[in-house]
C-alpha cells in the first residue's frame, strides 16, 4: 500500500458525490436493473458470463432483508426474459444473516429454489471474517439437503483457508479484499498468493469446479498452468474479473478458449458499496485513480 494510495482514501468521505459516480461508473453497472441488463448483454455479446449483484447495504429486520431477496427474484426473471447468460452473487447479511428467526437461511432457500426452477444459479458471497463460519455452515447444510446449484466463495488472504476446503463443490477463489488482523489473515503480497496457489492445487486435487477470481498476472499464470497440466476442459473451472477492471486481459483470456465471468454490480447503493470498497482495499483506490486519469489523458 503506497502513501498516495492511503491520501486517496483519507479524502474519499469529502469527494462530491457527482466525481465518485464518475470514477465508479465504470466499475458498477448504474442504479437501476436496467442497467446491468445493458451491461450484460454487451459482455454476451463479446463471449463473457456475468454474474449480477443487488447492492444493498446493512439491514435491520426482516422486511429489508425480504425487499433485497425480492430484488434477486426479479433478477433471476430478467435473465430469463431476456435471455442472459448471467447467475447471481448474494451476500448473507444483506439477507438477514445477523437477525433472529431463521430470515436469512429462509430468504436464500427461496433463491435457491427459483435458481433451480430456472436453470440457474446461486453464489453465496463471502464477507469479513466474522462471517465466514456461519457463510460455510449454510453452505453445507444447503449442499447436504441436495441442492447443487449453489456455490460459496474462500478468501486466500485468511489463514484457515486452506482448511476449509476440503467437501466443497463450487468455488469461487479470490485473494479477498477484507482487510483482518494479523493473526488471522496473511498480510505479505507473497504470502497471499501462495495461499491461492496451494487453496486452487487442494480444489482442482478434489474435483472442485472452481472460478478462479484474480485480476494478478502472476496468479493468472499460474492458473493457466494448472489447467493446462491437468488437461482441464473448458467446462471444467472459469476465469472471473470485476466489471471495469483489466478487460483487455479478460478478452485475451477468452481469445485463448477460456470461460469468463464478469462481476456486475448494481443498485442504489452505488454511493456507499464505492466508498466503502475502496476504504476496505487502499489499492484498488489507487487503482481508480492512476486508470481514471490515463483515460482522462486520452480525451
Amino acid at each position: 500500500m503506497t502513501l498516495l494510495d492511503r491520501a486517496i482514501v483519507r479524502v474519499l468521505p469529502a469527494v462530491p458525490r457527482g466525481l465518485v459516480r464518475r470514477l465508479s461508473s465504470r466499475y458498477i453497472a448504474g442504479p437501476a436493473l436496467e442497467d446491468a441488463v445493458r451491461v450484460v448483454r454487451e459482455l454476451n455479446a463479446d463471449g463473457k458470463m456475468a454474474t449480477i449483484d443487488v447492492l444493498g447495504e446493512e439491514i435491520h429486520n426482516a422486511e429489508e432483508a425480504r425487499g433485497i431477496a425480492l430484488a434477486y427474484h426479479r433478477v433471476f426473471a430478467c435473465i430469463d426474459d431476456k435471455r442472459l447468460d448471467a447467475n447471481v452473487s448474494i451476500k448473507l447479511t444483506a439477507l438477514g444473516l445477523q437477525l433472529e428467526g431463521g430470515v436469512c437461511r429462509e430468504q436464500v432457500e427461496g433463491l435457491v429454489r427459483d435458481a433451480a426452477m430456472r436453470g440457474n444459479f446461486v453464489r453465496i458471497d463471502m464477507e469479513d471474517s466474522s462471517t465466514t463460519d456461519a457463510t460455510l455452515d449454510l453452505y453445507r447444510r444447503l449442499r447436504a439437503d441436495g441442492v447443487d446449484n449453489v456455490g460459496v466463495v474462500l478468501q486466500a488472504r485468511l489463514r484457515r483457508t486452506l482448511g476449509d476446503v476440503p467437501g466443497l463443490h463450487n468455488v469461487r477463489l479470490c485473494k479477498g479484499i477484507y482487510l483482518e488482523p494479523p493473526s488471522i489473515a496473511f498480510e505479505d503480497a507473497e504470502e497471499i498468493r501462495d495461499s491461492f496457489r496451494r487453496t486452487l492445487t487442494a480444489l482442482l486435487d478434489q474435483g472442485a469446479y472452481v472460478g478462479i477470481a484474480t485480476h494478478d498476472e502472476t496468479l493468472i499464470g499460474h492458473a493457466l498452468d494448472e489447467v493446462r497440466r491437468r488437461g482441464l476442459r473448458r467446462e471444467q473451472y472459469e476465469f472471473q474479473m470485476l466489471l471495469g477492471v483489466r478487460p483487455e486481459r479478460g478478452d485475451e483470456l477468452v481469445r485463448g478458449g477460456h470461460r469468463l465471468r464478469v462481476y456486475v454490480p448494481f443498485g442504489t447503493h452505488w454511493y456507499e458499496y464505492s466508498i466503502r470498497r475502496l476504504q476496505e482495499n487502499p489499492k484498488i483506490a489507487g487503482y481508480v485513480a492512476a486508470d481514471t486519469v490515463k483515460r482522462l489523458t486520452r480525451l
